[in-house]
């Protein structure tokens, strides 16, 4: 999704109509907050997939040399 300057003007007007501008700063930290969070658990997730695909494989090789 991406975003142009009107569009992020048309945004931050709406944003301004409907919370005010006391509000606004709040709901900034407030989104910033939730974005840094979902950005930490996306990356929690994909390093224990990786970890868990690079032990799957080293497993795999080690089955082969036994077998």
């Amino acid at each position: 999704m991406n975003l142009g300057f009107p569009e992020l003007v048309v945004l931050f007007i709406l944003a301004l109509l409907l919370f005010g501008p006391k509000k606004l700063p709040e709901l900034g930290r407030s989104i910033g907050k939730a974005i840094t969070e979902f950005k930490k658990a996306t990356d929690e997730v994909k390093d224990t997939l990786e970890k868990e695909v690079k032990e799957e494989k080293v497993d795999e090789k080690e089955k082969e040399l036994k077998g």
